[in-house]
């Protein structure tokens, strides 16, 4: 993969951006616990929640990277700050999709019949709305906030997992080593857990990869919508929403960099995942 430009590009791109989100991160969870939110900017060049007026809708300069929002606020610091939010809810959604959807998608994949006829039509039930409209209108039954946006895309992402682990058990389960398994008395949870599991997480793996981008893009689309933390936290979505009230004048760059980061982010995610497929596929691993 380190021979693979795209893939290279990739790798840097998202190893940034996870790295300083665990960064900020420890920052900002230090600044609660000490009660001392300075702690959460200490390493950003301006404080994210300083109000300057003066300052206001400064263009892209050595003084102000990402120029200044309609509050004289920098908004290179404002991104750096909203990171870890980004990242920590592009793992959990994921996580929480690989975890309840490779659940049933093996369980529905073993046992067949009845099981997968029951778990299938469930996962269409979900799968017959668009995402991002379900997950909407999830987060406006339980609230708006960051974790009930996470709590709301956790709810919506988990289909397309069930049905990838799925078709990837009915692969696996006819394989030799696990009619070996079960000639050797292993249990059932034993041979899903301990042998079907490892073998069709693999092939997972470069589509999480991806899929790290779109939860990024989905709950930028809900901040966007004001759905997200409410002001003043930068919000990535948000800003760009802010932004579209003075472009392209006052402040073009208030809503296209955010926007430009934003698309880098899940251009970048994309290109690791497609580098991962690549290299899987060609034999790099086996499963």
């Amino acid at each position: 993969m380190i021979h693979n430009p795209p893939t290279l590009i990739g790798f840097i791109i998202t190893v940034v951006f996870y790295g300083w989100a665990i960064i900020e991160g420890i920052l900002q969870l230090l600044g609660m616990v000490l009660h001392n939110p300075a702690l959460g900017w200490a390493l950003l060049p301006y404080n994210p929640f300083a109000v300057k007026y003066i300052a206001a809708f400064k263009p892209p300069s050595i003084t102000h990277l990402f120029g200044t929002d309609n509050l004289g606020r920098d908004l290179f610091s404002e991104i750096l700050y909203g990171t870890p939010t980004e990242a920590l809810i592009s793992i959990l959604v994921v996580g929480s999709a690989v975890l309840i959807g490779g659940l049933i998608g093996m369980i529905s994949g073993y046992f067949g019949k009845y099981v997968e006829e029951a778990g299938m039509r469930v996962t269409d039930m979900f799968l017959a709305f668009p995402a991002i409209i379900l997950a909407l209108a999830v987060e406006a039954a339980i609230g708006r906030g960051a974790i009930n946006a996470a709590i709301a895309l956790m709810v919506v992402w988990w289909p397309t997992y069930a049905r990838l682990f799925r078709a990837e058990t009915l692969r696996v389960k006819t394989q030799h080593f696990i009619d070996a398994a079960r000639l050797s008395g292993s249990s059932t949870i034993s041979i899903v857990f301990k042998h079907i599991f490892p073998n069709v997480l693999t092939p997972v793996i470069s589509y999480a990869t991806i899929d790290l981008g779109n939860v990024i893009l989905s709950y930028s689309i809900i901040s966007f919508l004001g759905f997200g933390v409410p002001p003043p936290y930068p919000e990535w979505g948000r800003l760009v929403s802010e932004g579209f009230q003075y472009f392209p004048a006052p402040a073009w760059w208030y809503a296209i960099i955010p926007g430009v980061v934003i698309t880098i982010v899940v251009i970048g995610l994309a290109l690791l995942g497609d580098g991962i497929s690549e290299y899987i596929t060609s034999g790099g691993i086996t499963a």
